[in-house]
């Protein structure tokens, strides 16, 4: 029950509609949040058309039945009378029932070489992000080329005989690795600038800057980062 993918009651396939969102708030404890993940799922059912409630949930005016059965745990996409915690389940789920458009695209391996060339990204992005000592002393430094090593295989990936600019594939289909992806870069952005001192230079990695900024114009993630840099920056250095 931990993720609650194994709970299927309705028997029936589920159809569109009654769906709420349960999400991180931001500061004011009632406002859209930061979390990536959470952001993840919101470009998911953007993409796909589905209506749903949204709501910034706080530690104190969290559910009783989110907190007793699935721990609090939120991104929380609460369907009828089920519901799906952890971001990659929630998204799996709304991909394999809502079809249109089909964001789980490209052969096994096409996909298992994209998701590679992310792997240990967001890792390395928060460790660095989160460093509590000086910026640029040793152990920052060290962070810093443990997601720069992180970079370099993203541009290599992206730098590879392609014809449209996403992840998987040939790149001419937008996944639900690029979902995922986009709000991870959208944090990247707003850290390294307003958190890190630009210790990061982006134009090194011109691959990875043009991907940003395809996602970045991209409706569904210009339509669900409501929240902002100044958001981000308070999400990343509260805790």
């Amino acid at each position: 029950r931990n993720r609650g993918l194994e709970r299927r009651e309705e028997g029936a396939t589920p159809l569109p509609g009654g769906m709420t969102l349960y999400i991180k708030p931001a500061a004011d404890g009632t406002s859209i949040g930061d979390c990536p993940f959470g952001h993840f799922v919101r470009m998911v059912l953007t993409e796909k058309g589905l209506d749903y409630d949204l709501i910034p949930s706080s530690p104190e005016n969290k559910p009783q039945w989110l907190i007793d059965d699935y721990g609090g745990k939120m991104p929380a996409l609460r369907h009828r009378k089920e519901c799906y915690v952890d971001s990659e389940v929630i998204a799996q789920y709304l991909d394999f029932f809502f079809k249109e458009p089909e964001l789980s695209v490209g052969g096994s391996g096409e996909t298992e070489r994209a998701s590679e060339a992310v792997e240990g990204f967001f890792p390395a992005l928060a460790k660095f992000i989160k460093h509590g000592g000086e910026n640029g002393d040793e152990e920052d430094l060290m962070k810093q080329a443990v997601l720069e090593e992180r970079l370099v295989a993203l541009e290599e990936h992206l730098g590879k005989e392609r014809t449209g600019p996403y992840l998987v594939g040939s790149g001419e289909h937008f996944t639900l690795l690029d979902c995922s992806m986009a709000p991870k870069m959208y944090v990247m952005e707003v850290c390294l600038r307003e958190i890190k001192g630009n210790a990061i230079d982006l134009g090194k990695y011109p691959n990875v800057r043009k991907y940003m900024d395809d996602l970045f114009a991209r409706p569904s993630f210009q339509s669900t980062v409501e929240y902002g840099p100044e958001t981000v920056v308070w999400g990343w250095t509260s805790h």
